[in-house]
Order: structure tokens, then C-alpha cells, then sequence
């Protein structure tokens, strides 16, 4: 997937303000609600490969910098069925 691509992908997706972490304020994407399950996954995959790696504590952890936000995931893997997949694209104002 080429970066236009997933710019706009992240420009037209529906982020919701996670209420439970007001100490760390940053927004987060359901895969389920994603109109195409591989867009998430290409979104996803992109990230992986292009971010930069960086460490939150001592967790590495693979962030995507465009337009005034950084967005990643929790490093699970990806298209798995059982419930350890990655399911949620976070992102935060830098």
C-alpha cells in the first residue's frame, strides 16, 4: 500500500477519544468498524514497515507520523481469529 494511500485511509476513518486513559490522551479506531477489514490490515502492515521505531517505557512500538498525529498499534499480530489480533489503531497529537 502506498502512502497516499493510507493517508487517506487515516484521513476518512472515525477515531473516538479514549475516556479511560485521560492521563494520556490519545484517540483509537475499532478494526470492526472499518468499512474494509484489509484496509485495516494494509494500515496496519504500512505502519509496521515505514514507522519509526520508538520506546514507550521499556516497549518497543512502531509510530506512523502524519499530519500533526502519531498513530500505532499495540504490536499484537495482526489477522489472527482469536482474540490476541490487533484489533484498535490508536493515534495522539505530537
Amino acid at each position: 500500500m502506498l502512502k497516499e494511500e493510507v493517508n487517506i485511509l487515516l484521513n476518512n476513518q472515525n477515531f473516538r477519544f479514549a475516556k479511560s486513559m485521560p492521563k494520556m490522551p490519545h484517540w483509537y479506531s475499532n478494526r470492526n468498524e472499518w468499512k474494509n477489514d484489509k484496509d485495516f490490515c494494509d494500515v496496519v502492515q504500512f505502519i509496521r514497515d515505514n514507522g519509526n521505531e520508538e520506546y514507550f517505557f521499556s516497549k518497543k512500538y512502531f509510530y506512523y507520523y502524519y499530519n500533526g498525529y502519531k498513530y500505532w498499534t499495540l504490536g499484537n499480530p495482526l489477522c489472527y481469529i482469536d482474540k490476541t489480533k490487533t484489533y484498535i489503531l490508536n493515534k495522539a497529537k505530537m
